[in-house]
Order: structure tokens, then sequence, then C-alpha cells
């Protein structure tokens, strides 16, 4: 098809295919392939040739025979003129004679095209019409480049005005999602059998029962670091046995929600925005909306009040575990004992952190959920903005409990302090 479109000849001589002919078991070309010259055999008397000799001015570099793809492949097996051609595209060579090259289609041109370094030499010898032509085209189709792409580069105020329409969008289908959430709830409380309580179970077992091991480890973690930081100061002063007010305090009131909310949202928030991505990518979501299975009642819903549930529960066993670690961390560095560590964390430590540490559960244990909810349902039907909804569900996750956390700070900053 490629040396049909390099022929020169006119369109109405057009040259017929060639045909094979098997008279008296011979086998040859009775009509050219595509260029209008001799028809001729295609056996080793016209494999493609190249002779090199020396001469006043500089290597003079002789080209024969058949310089076709057909010819070149066969010539190849053989290791001749193809690959003693690309050596010589390092040397300097003073005359190309071509006179003796009986055809020559366009793979051939581009071999020798490469070899010249995508331009006609100054010295060609016997170049015909139909070789020129060739050549011509083999220029035409190496000029053509594809167009850079375009750098939009955008200014600050219009990246501002992205982000701001950005966050509103965001802000509004976080709020949309709320909404439905809260009338499926008044569906629920209305008609209590179609409650989805084994979604609900499982949630809060994937998203509870299934962190214990991670929250028990870093909190413990995090007690010990506490407690051995807080020693060293305390310890110039006197005042060692204060270490249980500030481990109670900052643990209950404050490390203990924030904590727990950035390993779910790390964990089980991923996990939400990638199962509802998934089922837009393998068109589960379509199925139910033809089935008339509510998104919000079997989706939404049981994941935030499953993490509504779970969390404050963590909550508490986060608190446990890293006022464990705290006293075992102050029993070594200050030498208090245990006992009297836990026999005083009610006295020093007002009742009230204890509910105020168990409202954030129950906020930032909701909030992750609808984030990752959010995300789910914007993902679209590929792996990229799958990896991408991920990513952005987790961190704006943590950025909203920690948003909201400040928020409980200052509401509550007189409650619990005295």
């Amino acid at each position: 098809m490629l040396s049909r479109m390099l022929s020169t000849g006119a369109p109405s001589a057009r040259a017929p295919l060639a045909r094979p002919d098997r008279r008296n078991g011979a086998r040859s070309l009775q009509c050219p392939l595509t260029l209008p010259v001799e028809c001729l055999p295609l056996n080793q008397d016209t494999s493609p040739g190249l002779e090199v000799t020396a001469g006043s001015r500089g290597k003079t570099v002789r080209l024969s025979g058949q310089w076709t793809a057909l010819a070149l492949a066969r010539d190849r097996d053989q290791g001749g003129a193809a690959r003693r051609l690309r050596a010589l595209a390092e040397e300097r060579i003073g005359e190309w004679d071509l006179s003796r090259v009986e055809r020559m289609d366009h793979v051939g041109g581009q071999a020798l095209w490469r070899v010249w370094g995508h331009r006609l030499p100054a010295d060609l010898v016997d170049l015909t019409q139909t070789q020129r032509d060739i050549f011509e085209r083999i220029a035409l189709l190496d000029s053509v480049r594809e167009a850079p792409e375009r750098v939009v580069r955008v200014d600050p105020v219009t990246q501002l005005g992205l982000a701001i329409f950005s966050f509103l969008d965001h802000l509004y289908g976080g709020i949309s999602m709320l909404g439905r959430v809260i009338l499926d709830l008044l569906l629920v409380l209305r008609k209590p059998k179609v409650t989805p309580w084994i979604e609900i179970s499982s949630n809060i077992y994937n998203a509870g029962a299934r962190a214990l091991p991670i929250t028990a480890l870093v909190a413990f973690l995090i007690g010990i670091v506490l407690s051995y930081l807080s020693a060293q100061q305390l310890r110039l002063f006197g005042a060692n046995q204060y270490i249980v007010n500030i481990l109670g305090l900052a643990v209950i009131r404050e490390l203990g929600p924030v904590l727990s909310a950035i390993l779910v949202a790390g964990r089980s928030g991923s996990a939400i925005t990638a199962q509802i991505g998934v089922m837009r990518v393998t068109e589960e979501l379509d199925a139910m909306s033809v089935m008339g299975i509510s998104h919000g009642l079997r989706l939404i819903f049981p994941r935030v009040v499953a993490l509504g549930v779970a969390m404050p529960l963590l909550v508490i066993w986060t608190d446990i575990i890293a006022l464990l670690g705290g006293a075992i961390a102050a029993k070594i560095v200050l030498g208090i004992d245990i006992s009297w560590f836990v026999r005083s964390l009610p006295s020093v430590v007002p009742i009230a952190n204890l509910w105020i540490g168990l409202g954030k559960g129950v906020a930032f244990g909701m909030l992750v959920a609808i984030v990752g909810c959010h995300f789910g349902f914007r993902i679209k039907a590929n792996s990229q903005s799958l990896g991408e909804g991920t990513t952005t569900s987790v961190v704006t996750s943590i950025t909203i409990v920690i948003l909201a956390d400040a928020v409980f700070a200052i509401l509550f900053q007189n409650v619990g302090l005295s």
C-alpha cells in the first residue's frame, strides 16, 4: 500500500498488482509493483549491493541492485548491504553513486535518508526522477512534527477564583449529603422495618472492631511519649504528681478523640471512598438506580450511623490505652505508682471532659463518613479518578476533623477546665 502511494506514474496508467507466473515451474513478476521501471526478478543477482572505494575527493559509495523492502529483508538474513550502510553514517563520504540502483521503494529510501542525516547529500550521481520523488516525500513526512502542547498559564486571581468555586461546590455537596442522611433518618424512624441493620452492623465491625489493634498501638506509644516529655519538665519543679492532671486532661479531652478520628479517616474513610468509587467503576451504582435501591439508605446512611456509633467506643478504647502507656512511663521516670495514678485520675479530671471527648467522637465519626461518601460518589469511571478521590478524601477528612476540634475548643473553653 505504501509503495502505491509512492508511485509517480499517471493515475490513468496505474500498474496492477504483481502476480506470480508459475509457467514452467518458474516464479517471476509479470508486472511492476509500483514504480514505472522495468520489472526485475527478485533473486540473489538483484539483492542490494554496496561498494566503497577511495578516491581523491574521499570515499565513494556505489549502490546497486534492488533497495526495496523485500530485497532488504532477504539481504538482512545474510548480513549484507543494509548493515554496512549503517556503519557509514559516521564516516565522511565524498560521493554517492546511485546509477546502478535498479529499483528503490520508500523503505530503501528511508534507510539512505537516515544515513544521510535526514537531508540529501551534496554529491549525488545519477539520481533518477523517481528516486528524487521518493526522497522528496520522505523529506516532507520528516518535516511534519507534532504540534507542541499548549501551556495554559492561569493567573493567581483566576486560580483563587477556581479554588473558591471548588470549595463552594464541595460544601454544597457535603450539606446536601447531610440533608439526605437526615431525611433517611426520618424515614427509618417512621418505618423501622426499612432500617439497613446488616449494613450498619457490618460497617461498625469494619470501622470499629477491626481498628482496635492499630489504635491501641498508636495510643500506647503516644501516651508514653507524652508522659516522658511532661515528666522531664515536672521533675525540675518538684511537681511530679501533676503528671496525672496533664495526661488525664490532654488524653481524655483532646488526644483521644483527635487521634482516633485521624486513624479512622486514614483507614475507614479511605475505604468508604474506595468502595463507592469501585461501585462507580463497575456500574453497580447505576444498577442500584435501575432497581430502585436508594443510594442514601443503603450506602450513605449505614456508614454515617456506623461511624457515629463506633467512634465514641474507639475514643474510650484510645483513652484507656494512652493513659496506661502514660502511667507506665510515669512509673519508670517519676516513680509514681500506677494504682495511685488510677485513683487520682477521677479527682483531678472533671467528668465533663469525658463527655466532651465522646461528643467529639460522634461528630468526628459522622464527618469522616460524610466526607468519604461525598468523594466516593464524585469518582469517575477510571482508575486515576479513583486514586485521586481516595487521597483527597483522606486529606479533607483529617483537615475537617482538626477544624471541628478547634470549634469544639472554642465552644467549650470554660467547660471541664476548673
